[in-house]
């Protein structure tokens, strides 16, 4: 049976998505051992009311199609026919198997599993970063929430940054964590996501939308929901996310939970060819806010600021970077920054069970917030 991966027709906006047949996702409290469920051979895009120009773009000879309960259409197309190998430099690659993993210090604590159901200055954040080092990727666990959007366009997301900031070119990001876009996916679930830009956000791509990412599993969905979430001081759910890069082949592979989702072709990617320069994690906000408008009333996170902590701020914990040796470490005391920490705020701290970890979040528009 030839590999596949499938696609879903559900965004509002373009979008080419894979599929997750079931990665898991479990509350933080208790922990419960990670499942490893595999279904072979098979791997999904989704995708639904796309113009037709995208459908002409994208469009691939399907061998399945699956209903989700969310509503969305899973068609399963063949791994090797995705769009990203229509690229002259990578038609004779083909996909890669996965690289050796990051190594680890093996520790007690919390485990997470997850399910899923089947540029610009009006960025407003809430983050903690490390800079001017050389970082081989990066790992963390990203609380889920599902944070109130308040206008068109506008979104909220948790995720992770991998940045290379080369002073002689554009800025180079790989993204991955959750987001809230109702504008894009037609509803407010919280979806899987991942970003890149290799020239400063003038360009770039969500998901599977155009060529720049490499899927090579059928476990998971990119723009698919996630679900549970998490609720204010009531049950936390989180997701673990590792960017790390190939110490062979140089490319940059993505890790959710237990799977291993594919990897971003290094050849795409020249200012990552050695390591990133930047490391971040945190929320994000788009700020659709017009002139003489008050400031969004879209909330990060949960809503609600830092210094209310667990079960009620949203948090970012086990922070590690992967360093030359292909090791992960403690990412260490992290900076801070928020440009309206009125309007959504960062902290950060040291626990031996979470290690480095943040809380961050806000409402958004309050009588401070300006």
């Amino acid at each position: 049976m030839e590999s596949s991966y499938c696609h879903d027709i559900t965004p509002i906006i373009s979008v080419f998505l894979l599929f997750l047949f079931v990665l898991l996702f479990s509350p933080v409290f208790p922990a419960k051992d990670l499942k490893d469920l595999r279904n072979a051979n098979t791997t999904f895009h989704s995708n639904k009311k796309l113009t037709n120009n995208t459908t002409k773009k994208i469009n691939k000879p399907f061998v399945k199609s699956i209903k989700s309960p969310d509503g969305d259409i899973i068609d399963c197309v063949l791994i090797h026919l995705q769009p990203v190998f229509d690229i002259p430099i990578l038609k004779a690659t083909g996909p890669l198997d996965p690289p050796e993993m990051p190594n680890e210090n093996k520790k007690g604590g919390m485990e997470t599993e997850v399910k899923q159901l089947w540029n610009n200055s009006n960025k407003k954040h809430a983050i903690g970063y490390i800079s001017d080092g050389e970082f081989y990727g990066a790992k963390a666990n990203l609380n889920v929430w599902a944070p109130n959007v308040t206008r068109a366009r506008e979104f909220s997301l948790s995720q992770i940054w991998v940045i290379a900031d080369v002073p002689t070119h554009p800025l180079s990001t790989f993204d991955a964590g959750w987001q809230v876009a109702p504008t894009m996916y037609g509803n407010s679930s919280p979806r899987l996501f991942i970003f890149w830009t290799n020239d400063g956000y003038r360009s770039g791509c969500y998901n599977l939308n155009c060529p720049g990412f490499v899927q090579t599993t059928h476990e998971i969905s990119l723009g698919a929901t996630i679900y549970p979430v998490s609720t204010y001081n009531g049950r936390q759910f989180d997701i673990k996310v590792l960017i790390w890069k190939d110490p062979i082949h140089g490319n940059w592979w993505l890790k959710v939970g237990n799977t291993v989702v594919g990897y971003w072709p290094v050849a795409l990617f020249p200012d990552l060819n050695k390591h990133a320069t930047t490391i971040q994690y945190g929320g994000e906000v788009y700020n659709a806010q017009k002139p003489g408008q008050q400031h969004t009333s879209t909330i990060m996170g949960s809503g609600h600021f830092p210094a209310e902590g667990y079960g009620k701020a949203s948090y970012v914990r086990n922070m590690e970077i992967i360093d030359e040796y292909n090791a992960l470490k403690p990412v260490g005391d992290v900076n801070l920054f928020a440009e309206k920490p009125k309007c959504y705020d960062v902290k950060n701290d040291f626990d031996k069970f979470w290690g480095y970890y943040i809380f961050f979040g806000g409402p958004g528009n309050n009588p401070n917030c300006h």
